[in-house]
């Protein structure tokens, strides 16, 4: 009776490659099988989903809008199908998110040092709360872009929008809303990983800021002037707190003592120990 190697009796991690790829298979499983059922859920509420996703556009006044309801136009039979099926599909990916994300820790946790970790906890701890922060702007603006869209609609026509247009819009918004609000996180990540100092940041800060707002006005689907602006003055504002922690972390960091100060050329530094530790048993 041979006994497959786990990671549970291997602190380190080291696994044979075939043993590597067969737990990579056994998570991507557990992952999609979240996302299936997180998609039957997005079936099954599908009509409240939807009510809440169209309410920015029905909110629109009523000139710029297909009859006295919030009607979209459906081009072909098979579009509302699909359009059940795409919307319930990204509420799966949504749901099953804590699934998902877990079975990616679980994979790559066990080959990060213990400051390694802690860094991503930190990373994803601050993550979801700005994502969460650019989606919900892009939801509350969502009308504004509408309106100024369809104000160039002259007077006498009726906008056909149909579904599909809508909600590629409305995704586009807050994907774009919510990711964009993870930048500032990876000058901090950086910041704390030696790459990126406060120096650095100070001395580009302007061409920082220029290219955020040149980024806001490319990357927004209506590129109009309010959602533009709507995206580049939180995004900045979240840049100058960014650089106020990679200020507090380089001069903390430049209080330590040099681990290198007073040590005579043969004598050996502290990452000089055995297996890569520092003298308080912590992994370099």
């Amino acid at each position: 009776m041979t006994i497959r190697p786990s990671r549970n009796t291997n602190p380190d991690g080291r696994m044979p490659l075939i043993e590597h790829i067969r737990e990579l298979r056994n998570r991507l499983l557990k992952a999609l099988l979240g996302i299936l059922v997180g998609t039957g859920v997005g079936l099954w509420f599908f009509d409240p989903i939807w009510k809440f996703l169209q309410q920015p556009y029905c909110q629109l006044p009523e000139k710029n809008r297909l009859g006295k309801g919030c009607g979209l136009v459906v081009n072909g039979l098979t579009e509302g199908f699909f359009l059940e099926l795409k919307i319930s599909l990204i509420v799966g990916v949504v749901i099953s998110s804590p699934i998902w994300l877990y079975q990616l820790w679980a994979f790559v946790a066990p080959g990060l040092y213990q400051r390694e970790r802690r860094w991503t906890y930190a990373f994803l701890a601050a993550s979801v709360p700005l994502f969460v922060g650019g989606a919900t702007l892009a939801y509350v603006t969502l009308d504004k872009g509408l309106g100024i869209l369809l104000g160039f609609v002259p007077n006498g026509t009726t906008a056909l929008i149909t579904v599909s247009s809508y909600l590629g819009y409305a995704v586009a918004m807050l994907l774009i809303f919510g990711v964009t609000f993870e930048l500032p996180l990876f000058v901090v990540i950086l910041n704390l990983a030696g790459v990126l100092t406060h120096a650095r940041i100070r001395k580009s800060r302007r061409l920082i800021i220029f290219g955020l707002f040149v980024f806001a006005a490319v990357a927004t689907p209506s590129q109009d002037p309010f959602t533009m602006l709507a995206l580049a003055l939180p995004t900045v504002v979240l840049f100058e707190v960014a650089e106020v922690i990679a200020y507090i972390h380089d001069r903390r960091k430049a209080a330590r003592p040099d681990p290198y100060a007073g040590l005579s050329d043969d004598e050996a530094s502290p990452l000089d120990l055995p297996d890569g530790e520092l003298e308080d048993g912590e992994r370099v």
